[in-house]
């Protein structure tokens, strides 16, 4: 069994051990499946660098019991070699401490205490905040969520019997595409619009990749880079455009609104190697409170390369007024509260007016939308519209297939920004009819593959039409269809040609005739029945 195989098998342990103690899809559950994923990976990160710091450790049968016997100077010599993205654990941290615990009759106290101290020793690197500036620990008491007081001990007991026996060493080496592909198992079950009001509207990896991909194009040279998402959810986004860019190239902002997401981004940030941008992933609202600003603390913080997947539509009524007291912030308007359906307020448009006012000068954003949007008549939609072509920053959109993104079945297209505004001609690509059929559970989906999504990249980065898949079009071309952004408004219609013969003309003609006197017939009919109805209705 290899590493990955070994890794989704600890996943569905945890998941199973979880299920034995009556939490299988508890709302608690994702807190212990994502937590104690990650004290594993962390014990064993350290574990590994500690190794490679001392020829002591590294030779020894059992490092853990050669760390412990070390004085508490050695130890603080081998944590001032390690990098800051490794946490500093000291013996009682460590897994193997534990599992030697498990005889006593605490050991749910025992547990919960351990993970809660390594949160403080380290919590200076390894928390997130909140747009209050609450430190948020890296880890909770966990074991609290069992329900009855007796089953605890055991219950932290079959989870450190999960951990034992596995090891991520062989992990290590193998970064952003190992970790994204186990991120994406890891938290399929819980990222689901049940998650929250805010809950992120999961990002699939392939049009993660293609936004990143395409945001950075052929930019060589990238340093001291900065990315932003506003509605970061689970970080899918910016992981991908940090590893397009190199993760020691660039630093990361993100902000969210749900607890839930800001637990596994966090994990997103420390398993692809961006601790250090730990500090710049907030938790809060973005639209009434932005936290990112900049240096004079009054207006927003402007980045290099900005993304997000928002929530489409919502009730954000509560906050409509303050949010419409910003008239900078939101220039193109904010939608009015409907009488009913207050949850069909279209929030993603104030997200597209937050990315477009968090671009710097030259900077480039990619946001998902409803795909209605992009051929907009009125309202908000149609503001933002005529903005993004009349100042030629709108430089492409695609048109994605149907049910490829999980929790929602509307369809999505992705816009592009270029706030530079040297760009000639946008490119529209309807990718529609892109993409396999296949089942998850009950649900219908559909994905893309790797070949389609080189076609949607290579197209679209040499400014290809293609027939029925891509055009370019000038910004005057898309005024003159009223602003819309929708690819296939602007294929040529293809018109088939068959040559008749004199005896099969006349006889398609003569089926037409024959067809128009039935329906003629048909309609007289009825004429007459309605005329007889009419006559029966008595005035009372």
């Amino acid at each position: 069994m290899d590493i990955k195989q070994m890794t989704i098998a600890l996943i569905d342990d945890l998941k199973s051990t979880c299920q034995s103690y009556g939490m299988g899809n508890d709302g608690n559950e994702y807190k212990i499946i994502t937590q104690v994923f990650l004290y594993k990976f962390l014990n064993d990160k350290f574990g590994y660098e500690v190794k490679k710091l001392s020829k002591k450790l590294w030779e020894a049968k059992q490092w853990e019991v050669t760390y412990a016997e070390m004085s508490e100077d050695d130890r603080y010599d081998i944590f001032d070699g390690l990098a800051p993205e490794v946490p500093r654990l000291y013996p009682e941290h460590l897994i193997a401490n534990l599992w030697n615990q498990q005889a006593r009759g605490d050991f749910d106290i025992i547990f919960d205490s351990t993970m809660t101290d390594i949160a403080d020793k380290n919590i200076e690197i390894f928390s997130t905040q909140t747009t209050q500036n609450t430190k948020i620990p890296l880890f909770e008491k966990l074991t609290q969520y069992v329900t009855d007081d007796a089953a605890r001990a055991s219950f932290a007991r079959a989870l450190v019997d999960k951990l034992v026996n596995f090891s991520f060493e062989e992990a290590f080496a193998q970064h952003y595409d190992f970790f994204a592909a186990i991120f994406e198992y890891l938290i399929k079950d819980y990222n689901t619009a049940g998650g929250g009001k805010y809950a992120e509207y999961y990002t699939p990896h392939s049009i993660a990749a293609i936004m990143a991909r395409l945001l950075v194009g052929n930019a060589k040279d990238l340093h001291s880079i900065e990315c932003y998402d506003p509605s970061a959810g689970t970080g899918t986004l910016l992981m991908a455009l940090g590893h397009q860019i190199g993760e020691d190239k660039c630093t990361i902002y993100a902000q969210d609104i749900s607890q839930r997401s800001n637990k596994m981004l966090k994990l997103n940030l420390i398993l692809n190697g961006l601790v250090s941008s730990l500090d710049h992933a907030i938790q809060g609202d973005t639209l009434v409170s932005p936290y990112h600003k900049s240096d004079n603390g009054q207006e927003l913080r402007q980045f290099d390369y900005v993304v997000s997947n928002p929530p489409f539509k919502m009730d954000f009524s509560d906050t409509r007024e303050k949010i419409a007291s910003m008239p900078a912030r939101f220039w193109a308007g904010v939608p009015k509260v409907p009488a009913k359906k207050k949850e069909s307020m279209a929030i993603y448009t104030l997200f597209i007016q937050h990315v477009l006012n968090s671009l710097k000068r030259d900077g480039k954003g990619a946001i998902v939308v409803p795909t209605g949007f992009v051929t907009a008549k009125s309202g908000v939609e149609k503001n933002i519209l005529q903005h993004i072509v009349n100042e030629h920053i709108v430089y492409g959109c695609i048109s994605m297939p149907s049910n490829v993104f999980a929790n929602t079945g509307t369809n999505v297209s992705v816009l592009f920004f270029d706030n530079s505004k040297n760009t000639d001609k946008v490119v529209l690509i309807d990718a529609s009819k892109l993409g396999e059929e296949y089942k998850d559970g009950n649900n219908q989906k559909r994905r893309l593959r790797n070949f389609e999504i080189d076609k949607i990249v290579d197209t679209f980065l040499n400014k290809e039409a293609v027939d029925d898949f891509s055009v370019a079009v000038t910004y005057d071309e898309i005024k003159e269809k009223k602003y819309s952004l929708s690819a296939g408004q602007y294929f040529d219609v293809k018109i088939e040609y068959v040559k008749l013969s004199q005896e099969e003309f006349n006889a398609r003609m003569n089926a037409y005739a024959e067809k128009l006197q039935e329906y003629f017939a048909e309609g007289d009919k009825l004429k007459a029945e309605i005329i007889e109805q009419l006559k029966k209705v008595k005035y009372e």
